[in-house]
């Protein structure tokens, strides 16, 4: 077979193939899709040797928006597979100027409204006066809002015939209205350096073109992180741009300069010296997006107030209630508490967001519960478990629970403070729902913005106690003090005292089971303390034989429990019974198997990760259909803190776990899965 009809069995194969997609994507079909595509011709006619300008418009639906070439950190550009008559050419769309919309911490390209691409087509003077020169072809895009994104597909087709080329004025019209939305091309090249974690660029720009609400819009993939801030300064007759680097890159990258207005320059940037910063410009991005602010905001209070029902919050708030209950429900004693409650859990929250924040900003790879991921502080809060966990059971009283209403009524302040200090200390390794995006959200907000959102937290984690100290109904409804309370306050010993025992865990899993005989001695101290006290307290303790007994189990115990974890780094990410670890290079090996890759970032204190991996994970019907289609389970294992898991999440959106990630086999991004797993939703997925 010759070259001639070789061709001409291409040509009709795809012939075919295109019916047949006809076929599929009828009108109905086509009315499914979210953003409608339509291809018009600025001349049905082209001239043989001329060309013409063909123009995809895509209309999104209301709350739908389609994307740049460059999607930015979730999403992709539209490409088509063209089926051209023989002797007509198609250059690539050119693309509009796009919109920065961060969602969830990530950096979308997008487009919220009706937008037209516009490629240019070539006719060969060959052709005869007449050719039908119909174009047609299948376009994928995709289509989000900002809660689900849609790949989506269609058949497009317009009808052309080689003629004399003319373009009606109403056409020629509507084809210069999109043609201004496009961005026209700088007539020199600018350049480009890395700077420690930086990249800064040099756009010459003269001094006398207004710039207003810039932003730069990297088309190259593997070089800026899209979501960071990015600051703009002019020094002469150059824009420097610099925000944080992500990537390897190197030659020459392609670019777009959002000048404001809907206006914008494309450009190429080459390697080269960049000029020092000059008077600084600002830019959009030296705000905050709002509507990411207030979800956060609004998630993290959520968060937080769903966090009292988890075990090891749950009898600290019955604590108060019980306090409540027993000043027979006092208006002023309830608010006083109250309040003092919710500015303990405020300020505790606001702390460890800060330092957080801080260590961030120094360069820490570091995420929420990030104080848990050191053995000390896991001891520190085995510690407080147990001393709540016998004052609930009575071996020893605190002040704010000893004998008389007076002395109650005098801590009552210092003593909420102090216990909504405790509740929100001790709630950090919990990440519900709709927690974990909202601190995710801290990741690209500044810290000034993101510091409420961990104020935020601490609300939430207040808000019944405060519900109940301001309203004289639901006091009202509080049970009469009576002997009920000695008993449920014994009852409320039980999810602390299983908090404790799971932080021992915690504790034992990060020393690898070497530091068990220092755990052991540690309760044991803490044990012996208590016991004398409330023998102290009780008038049948003896004071020599606490102090002598004391001083020997701190030297036995507490020197050489330091001495091993100042020496304590971080171990290696220990993999699942059902998965092996996770690492960058793990995952590349796992994807290039062709099979569904499944991966999840866990922690031992996180009791949400733990309830997804007893209930979902390992359940024997999920094992069976991940072992019968394949799947690939990598386990990210962050107890002890890892900076790649760290980036890894903040690349996702997040800086706290738990994240379940889905791949396809072939897909570009993965599906974040929701924070409640089910089986149903697993073996689902791995049936695809």
């Amino acid at each position: 077979m010759n070259f001639e009809s070789e061709a001409f069995v291409t040509r009709v194969m795809r012939a075919v193939l295109i019916l047949l997609a006809l076929a599929a994507f009828n009108p109905a079909h086509a009315q499914s899709t979210h953003i409608q595509p339509k291809l018009i011709a600025e001349s049905a006619t082209p001239a043989p040797g001329g060309s013409t300008t063909l123009a995809l418009t895509m209309t999104p639906e209301k709350t739908w928006h389609g994307y740049w070439a460059n999607g930015g950190d979730a999403g992709f550009g539209l490409s088509v597979e063209w089926n051209a008559p023989e002797g007509v050419t198609i250059a690539p769309f050119r693309y509009p100027v796009p919109d920065a919309l961060i969602l969830f911490g990530m950096m979308n390209h997008v487009y919220e409204h009706p937008y037209a691409m516009l490629a240019d087509v070539t006719v060969d003077k060959s052709v005869a006066p007449g050719t039908d020169l119909t174009v047609s072809g299948v376009a994928n895009w995709l289509a989000c809002t900002d809660k689900v994104c849609v790949p989506e597909k269609a058949v497009i087709s317009v009808a052309l015939k080689a003629g004399d080329g003319k373009v009606a004025s109403a056409d020629r019209t509507r084809f210069d209205g999109w043609r201004a939305l496009l961005p026209q091309p700088l007539d020199r090249h600018g350049t480009w350096e890395r700077r420690g974690d930086m990249v800064r660029f040099a756009i010459p720009l003269p001094a006398s073109t207004a710039i207003d609400a810039p932003h730069l819009f990297v088309e190259t993939q593997d070089l800026v992180d899209y979501a960071a801030p990015q600051s703009f300064s002019r020094n002469g007759d150059h824009i420097i741009v610099e925000t944080r680097m992500k990537g390897e890159k190197a030659g020459p990258v392609a670019a777009l300069l959002k000048l404001g207005g809907g206006r914008g320059l494309s450009l190429t940037l080459e390697p080269g010296a960049v000029p020092a910063g000059g008077e600084a410009i600002a830019g959009k991005a030296a705000g905050i997006d709002i509507g990411l602010f207030w979800t956060a905001l609004g998630g993290a209070i959520l968060g937080g107030l769903i966090l009292n029902l988890m075990p090891c919050v749950f009898p600290i708030l019955s604590l108060k209630a019980l306090s409540l209950a027993r000043s027979g429900g006092d208006a002023r004693t309830a608010k006083v508490e109250a309040l003092a409650y919710t500015a303990g859990a405020i300020v505790t929250a606001l702390l460890l967001g800060g330092v957080l924040l801080a260590l961030r900003a120094v360069g820490e790879q570091v995420g929420w519960a990030f104080q848990l991921q050191h053995p000390v502080s896991v001891l520190i809060l085995l510690i407080l478990a147990l001393v709540i966990t016998l004052n609930l059971l009575g071996t020893y009283e605190l002040p704010s629970f000893g004998k008389g209403h007076a002395l109650t009524e005098k801590n009552g302040a210092a003593g909420g403070f102090w216990t909504g200090a405790l509740a929100a200390f001790v709630a950090t390794p919990c990440s519900g729902p709709l927690l974990g995006v909202a601190l995710g959200a801290t990741l690209v907000l500044p810290a000034w913005a993101a510091l409420p959102i961990f104020g935020g937290l601490g609300l939430g984690l207040a808000l019944p106690f405060l519900a109940v100290g301001f309203i004289r109904a639901l006091r009202n409804r509080l049970p009469k003090p009576g002997p009920w309370m000695a008993t449920f306050r014994k009852w409320m010993a039980l999810p602390m005292g299983l908090t404790a025992l799971a932080l021992g865990w915690l504790l034992w899993r990060q020393t690898g089971g070497e530091g068990w005989p220092y755990l052991v001695g540690a309760i044991t101290m803490v044990l012996f303390i208590i016991v004398q006290i409330g023998a102290q307290q009780r008038g049948e303790g003896d004071r020599r034989l606490f102090i002598v007994a004391f001083g020997l189990l701190l030297a036995l115990n507490m020197v050489q429990f330091i001495r091993t974890f100042d020496d304590y780094e971080s171990t290696a990410a220990i993999a699942s019974a059902n998965g092996d670890a996770f690492s960058p290079g793990a995952l590349a090996k796992a994807r290039a198997t062709g099979k569904p890759v499944f991966v999840y970032f866990t922690a031992d204190w996180c009791l949400s990760c733990k309830a997804n991996e007893a209930g979902a994970i390992n359940r024997k019907a999920v094992q069976e259909a991940f072992k019968a289609e394949g799947v690939v389970t990598l386990v990210g294992d962050w107890t002890n803190g890892d900076p790649v898991i760290t980036r890894t999440l903040a690349e996702h959106g997040r800086n706290s776990v738990p994240l379940y990630l889905w791949y396809a086999p072939g897909a570009a991004k993965p599906d974040i899965l929701p924070q409640i797993l089910t089986p149903g939703l697993l073996t689902s997925k791995a049936g695809g």
